[in-house]
């Protein structure tokens, strides 16, 4: 699977976790310098807490783009520390 924002790639991995129709990637699959840290938080009844990350092309920013947990709840362990990614980018086999 191939994480692509701007026909660029941002992760790939033969080795994703399928959670509610999302791909969630493996932390050394991301191509780290399209990724800077947000603040950005939210939670989720059943996985917990979410943490962000912008993507950042040049002058674009893709703001809170790429999701994760770092310590999830008991029912979403399998994804700890993956990352699942939304607003416009796409995913594809």
């Amino acid at each position: 699977m191939k994480a692509l924002w701007k026909n660029v790639v941002l992760a790939e991995s033969d080795e994703t976790i399928v959670v509610e129709g999302n791909h969630y990637f493996p932390q050394e699959s991301i191509n780290r310098r399209y990724f800077r840290m947000s603040d950005h938080h939210t939670t989720c009844a059943w996985k917990g807490r979410a943490s962000y990350y912008d993507l950042v092309l040049g002058d674009d920013v893709n703001r809170n783009a790429a999701s994760y947990y770092a310590r999830p709840k008991e029912a979403a362990e399998e994804i700890k520390d993956y990352l699942a990614f939304w607003k416009g980018v796409e995913v594809q086999a």
